[in-house]
């Protein structure tokens, strides 16, 4: 498996369509919301194996990482680990000091395995409870 960063405009298609089945299909978000605009802007990762692309991620600039979404019948293989270290990774490249996500609530352990912490209460989007997590993001120097 290997995870690249990838320019939105160059891959639009596969983004979108892992995200459309990952979170509009399955976890049944409005696709409004999920298709929220901040695609241009954002740094892309993509997650690739020997059957093609079965992942996706994204952070903003300033931070926020999101959209993390992996093909079902490639989940618990360290996908979704993969692809957030990638945007760690990216993270550290940019000097970012700190990261945050929107975790659904159900998999908040997953994240802090990886370094991030629970902020505030629980709170609910696009029909799902999550809650506020951040990493500080180690220096190069």
């Amino acid at each position: 498996m290997n995870v690249k960063r990838v320019a939105y405009k160059n891959h639009a298609e596969e983004i979108v369509a892992i995200r459309t089945e990952v979170f509009i299909h399955e976890q049944k978000v409005p696709e409004e919301l999920e298709m929220d605009g901040l695609d241009p802007d954002a740094m892309h990762v993509l997650a690739y194996n020997a059957d093609g692309v079965i992942g996706t991620g994204r952070m903003l600039p300033d931070g926020h990482i999101g959209r993390i979404a992996v093909k079902r019948r490639y989940r618990r293989q360290g996908t979704g680990r993969m692809i957030t270290q990638k945007l760690l990774d990216i993270a550290c490249d940019l000097n970012l000091p700190e990261v945050w996500l929107s975790s659904q609530y159900h998999v908040r352990e997953f994240y802090q395995k990886l370094g991030f912490v629970e902020q505030g209460d629980r709170y609910e989007e696009a029909g799902i409870d999550h809650v506020r997590m951040t990493r500080k993001i180690a220096s190069k120097e």
